[in-house]
């Protein structure tokens, strides 16, 4: 059997203000030709189809076309991540069942399985600790528990099903791989994390949320992202995994998507970057440049221009220190972390970083304002 593993799409998500929706149209061209051509049985998505729990119109119709195209082709299992809205993503999910396109967004059907061909296929939803814990009645509010419980679950109904192998899509910050600035922060009590052991003695698990591709173990993987979303995803290959499970073993191999423009960090002084010839190969990239000349030059981002047109963000650190950021506030603490930043609001408010028990009412806050989006 043949599956991509594919995640984080993140539809309808801008790149320093640079609109991403063609590049996702082209990524979905690309994967639907993946398809074709390697004649899959069927595709996996694992959460942050779209970048929040209200999208762009035109994000919603570019998914409802990869969905309709990719369904004319093979069979589909979806899941809701962290960025989406469980209750919207999910609308129309039984009615989509019989398309062969199948909605995972509710964590009471997580012992439920899409059976295709020979494999019980489940799919475990972004689990918000605090949502599941009542239901569930986990002795602790922790992303461990939430995930250990969701795969008890799978487990006693794989036993049910003699012969069929099983394939788990899950949400979630798994050791093993390594996060980049463009996700969002989902720790709980300080911890996001999760042991790549949760997954022991199930044939494959598809992973969604970190935006780099990682094998933690043969059966344990990451896609990441199609595409770069932050200017620490520079030297990322994007794409999915064409994974063939076999009757004792997993083949994985890379298909590459499509790289809309590539990234680079560059630093130096402003006369140099425009005139020295090492530079050249950064010209038609999107570009993150700090400048470190003793003084900040005037008009520098508009001089970067004419020889950089696609730079896309300017910090100033000069040489010898005495960082003085020539970025604006939201370009500042557009990557950062909700936490990191009332972290940094705490310290300049009150001339001291935020103490234990503050930082923990700040978690909850945050906490609090994640369930209300995922409830929308």
């Amino acid at each position: 059997m043949r599956i991509l593993h594919t995640s984080d799409w993140h539809l309808g998500r801008s790149f320093h203000r640079e609109d991403l929706l063609a590049a996702q149209a082209a990524f979905v061209d690309d994967l639907v030709a993946t398809v074709r051509e390697q004649r899959v049985d069927c595709v996996l998505v694992s959460g942050d189809v779209y970048d929040r729990a209200l999208p762009a119109v035109d994000a919603v119709r570019l998914c409802d076309e990869a969905l309709a195209r990719l369904a004319e082709l093979t069979r589909v299992v979806l899941i809701a991540g962290n960025h989406d809205s469980a209750r919207r993503l999910g609308f129309g999910s039984a009615l989509m069942d019989g398309a062969g396109v199948h909605v995972r967004t509710d964590f009471a059907r997580v012992g439920e399985p899409v059976v295709v061909g020979d494999a019980a296929i489940y799919g475990i939803p972004y689990l918000e600790p605090e949502l599941v814990r009542h239901p569930w009645e986990l002795d602790e509010r922790s992303h461990a528990a939430a995930l250990t419980e969701a795969m008890r679950r799978v487990r006693a109904d794989a036993a049910e099903r003699p012969g069929l192998r099983s394939v788990v899509l899950a949400h979630a910050f798994v050791t093993g791989g390594e996060s980049s600035e463009s996700e969002r922060d989902i720790s709980v009590g300080g911890s996001a994390q999760v042991s790549a052991s949760v997954f022991d003695g199930v044939d494959y698990a598809a992973l969604g949320h970190l935006h780099g591709r990682w094998a933690i173990t043969d059966r344990v993987r990451y896609s990441g992202s199609p595409l770069a979303y932050s200017f620490s995803e520079e030297h990322h290959v994007k794409g999915s995994w064409l994974i063939d499970l076999r009757e004792d073993a997993v083949e994985a191999e890379f298909a590459e998507a499509p790289v809309p423009r590539r990234l680079a960090r560059v630093r130096g002084r402003l006369d140099d970057l425009l005139a020295g010839a090492e530079f050249e190969k950064y010209e038609d990239r999107w570009l993150q440049i700090t400048l470190t000349d003793p003084r900040r030059p005037s008009s520098a981002m508009e001089r970067l221009r004419r020889r950089f047109p696609h730079a896309l963000v300017l910090g100033y650190d000069p040489e010898g220190g005495g960082t003085d950021d020539a970025r604006t506030w939201t370009e500042r603490v557009r990557e950062r972390s909700e936490i990191d930043i009332a972290d940094d609001f705490v310290a300049e408010v009150t001339d001291g970083p935020a103490t234990g028990e503050e930082r923990a009412l700040l978690h909850e806050a945050f906490e609090h304002c994640r369930r209300k989006e995922a409830l929308a």
